[in-house]
């Protein structure tokens, strides 16, 4: 797959070579990159420019840590042809905790599966 990364972006990586999701991560820099307070929701703009292979579809996933142990998730879709910056829009379902994602945090897994394009008729 052909990658752009904006400055200050870091490179989708796997963990294991047969892992499913790429890492997402915020982007680096100084501090703390965006706050999601209780109950609420901050979007990251990852500065990765991925272009998904025709016939493709990438699905922006949780990561189980982040739900597990702060209640924080996301999802999403991008299709073959966009070519925008992958922003990951965190919710926390926390009722109390506020979570904090600093640079370079693991943020979200992108999953690129097959997708079936059938013709529409109507009927």
């Amino acid at each position: 797959m052909k990658i752009v990364l904006d400055q200050d972006a870091i490179l989708p990586t796997r963990a294991h070579p047969y892992d499913a999701g790429l890492d997402l991560y915020a982007p680096k820099g100084d501090g703390v990159y965006g706050i999601s307070p209780c109950g609420g929701s901050v979007t990251i703009d990852t500065g990765v420019h991925i272009q998904i292979p025709e016939g493709c579809v990438g699905f922006i996933k949780s990561k189980s840590g982040l739900m597990v142990k702060h209640h924080v998730v996301t999802d999403g879709t991008i299709d073959a042809h966009y070519t925008g910056s992958i922003q990951v829009k965190l919710f926390n379902h926390s009722p109390c905790l506020r979570y904090d994602v600093r640079p370079g945090d693991k943020i979200a897994q992108l999953v690129i599966l097959p997708c079936v394009l059938p013709p529409l008729e109507l009927v």
